[in-house]
């Protein structure tokens, strides 16, 4: 099965952060971006499955 990706659009967008996030900080925050093609037309996209595990790292402990 291929691997399913998602536009930096549709990542700011399912995060809810701005498109200027997804560019500037999304890698340092430890998403991998993939660059598919080269030059102007290069577009950066980010593995759902990855995205999906991020999102279940970044769960704060409970506060009992």
């Amino acid at each position: 099965m291929p691997a399913q990706f998602m536009t930096a659009k549709e990542l700011a967008e399912h995060l809810n952060m701005s498109l200027v996030w997804v560019y500037r900080d999304a890698a340092r925050s430890g998403l991998t971006p993939y660059k598919f093609g080269t030059g102007r037309n290069a577009k950066i996209h980010f593995m759902v499955s990855e995205v999906q595990t991020w999102i279940v790292q970044q769960k704060l402990p409970s506060a009992t």
